[in-house]
């Protein structure tokens, strides 16, 4: 009998020690304050953290921020400064109240919100960039045909002579000095197809027109420089 009782008794001493408050047990206040504490450390730890990934991220776009928007600064100073160049009038350059609006409440909400307007801008600078290289070199762009050209022809054309006047400087009149003249005489034939395509390359027409290459100027200018410094080379050589 004292057997039985036992395993009567024993399952509900159990019931008892696992669940104090079905059996009308008061639970330990000790305990459940503790439960209650462990839950809330938790939740604060998890909002720390939150707190100090969000804080990093913000930082972060701050910084990558500050250094994007110096480098639109740059990008868009030499731009104005090549527009004005080009004849664009000065207030066509400034931005307008609605359109300072409108960047503002673009950029109201984040850092991040702001360093994705400045990858926006700083795309549309280097698309307004290529605009300009297409058009060819900006200030020389709405020159007389022939005074553009010039600039191209007259710096290939005095390559070889200078290169030849070096040698005579260096060598004197010599073996050395006539080879150099040998060797440039065909360089105005070359100098002046460089400026042929160079022309072509830097200042390409308007849509449907033709480039303007000034062809008998650039023939003049390459030919003259290296006439003048072979002839004078030669005479030098031709005296001693």
């Amino acid at each position: 009998m004292s057997r039985s009782r036992t395993r009567a008794t024993g399952p509900g001493r159990q019931r008892v020690a696992a669940d104090p408050a079905a059996a009308g047990v008061d639970p330990d206040p000790v305990a459940v304050a503790w439960t209650g504490y462990l839950a809330a450390a938790r939740q604060l730890d998890g909002v720390r953290r939150d707190a100090a990934v969000a804080a990093g991220e913000q930082a972060r776009a701050v910084q990558t921020a500050r250094a994007e928007l110096a480098m639109v600064r740059a990008r868009l100073a030499r731009q104005e400064a090549r527009l004005r160049e080009a004849g664009v009038p000065p207030i066509s350059l400034v931005p307008t109240p609605p359109e300072l609006s409108e960047a503002t409440r673009s950029m109201a909400n984040s850092p991040t919100a702001v360093l994705a307007a400045l990858r926006s801008a700083g795309d549309r600078a280097e698309a307004a960039d290529a605009a300009l290289a297409a058009r060819g070199l900006v200030g020389a762009a709405g020159w007389p045909a022939a005074a553009r050209n010039l600039l191209v022809y007259a710096p290939l054309a005095l390559v070889v002579p200078l290169i030849q006047l070096v040698v005579f400087v260096a060598t004197g009149p010599g073996p050395v000095t006539g080879a150099a003249l040998i060797c440039g005489l065909p360089m105005p034939a070359v100098a002046f197809v460089a400026g042929w395509l160079a022309v072509g390359r830097l200042f390409p027409p308007a849509a449907g027109g033709r480039v303007d290459r000034t062809t008998r100027l650039g023939g003049l200018v390459s030919l003259v420089p290296a006439v003048l410094v072979s002839g004078a080379l030669l005479l030098v050589l031709l005296s001693g």
